[in-house]
């Protein structure tokens, strides 16, 4: 100090740098963080919103500088939204987790609707005409009402992950952890993998 530019430690969603010069003070850096703030404000507000009107899954406790929420829709049906912290107003990345006959109907209404999508309304009512669905509120619904546990570890929680795969059996729609499914799938002699990709019967209901 002054000639290399103090080190500073954020919770941002993008990386924040330092304009420095041996004749500035922590003042100006002060000011720089203040500026980096007020043009992070809106993806801030998008994901406060999501976070108070919705039921989060993932992640639990989500950091300011966390850039996806995985929104529950139904039972063990959810969507992982991806937010662009430059862009929190356009269409987020969106992937559907969930037995196919529940999250095939989403991909296409998401995909026939894409086209409706409006920067001037905020990012959850987006999702929900997008959609055509009303998201589960935390005013109403306890978690439980949506979020069962693991049939294999009888656990929600499996070192900070949910249960993220489901029977397409629409009789069972069974939800498991990635880990336990492939640990339990690896196992049994009637299963069989392609590159990455294990095939096998579902642990409860056997299809």
């Amino acid at each position: 100090y002054p000639t290399e530019p103090p080190e500073c430690l954020v919770d941002f969603p993008i990386p924040f740098a330092v304009s420095w010069m041996p004749q500035n003070s922590l003042m100006d850096i002060y000011n720089q963080f203040l500026a980096a703030l007020e043009s992070l404000k809106e993806f801030w507000d998008a994901l406060d919103e999501i976070d108070g009107k919705t039921w989060v899954l993932e992640p639990e406790n989500p950091t300011r500088s966390a850039t996806t929420r995985r929104i529950a829709i139904g039972n063990n049906v959810s969507v992982n939204i991806e937010v662009d912290p430059h862009h929190p107003n356009m269409l987020p990345e969106c992937y559907f987790l969930g037995a196919d006959h529940a999250v095939n109907p989403l991909r296409t209404k998401l995909n026939n609707n894409m086209h409706l999508w409006d920067p001037e309304i905020s990012l959850l009512q987006n999702l929900r005409e997008l959609l055509e669905i009303d998201f589960p509120s935390p005013a109403v619904l306890e978690k439980s009402d949506f979020a069962k546990d693991c049939g294999i570890c009888y656990a929600y929680r499996l070192e900070g992950s949910a249960p993220d795969q489901v029977c397409d059996d629409p009789r069972c729609g069974q939800p498991f952890h990635q880990a336990c499914l492939y640990e339990w799938l690896q196992g049994l002699p009637t299963s069989r993998q392609s590159f990455n990709v294990i095939f096998g019967e579902c642990p409860y209901c056997n299809k």
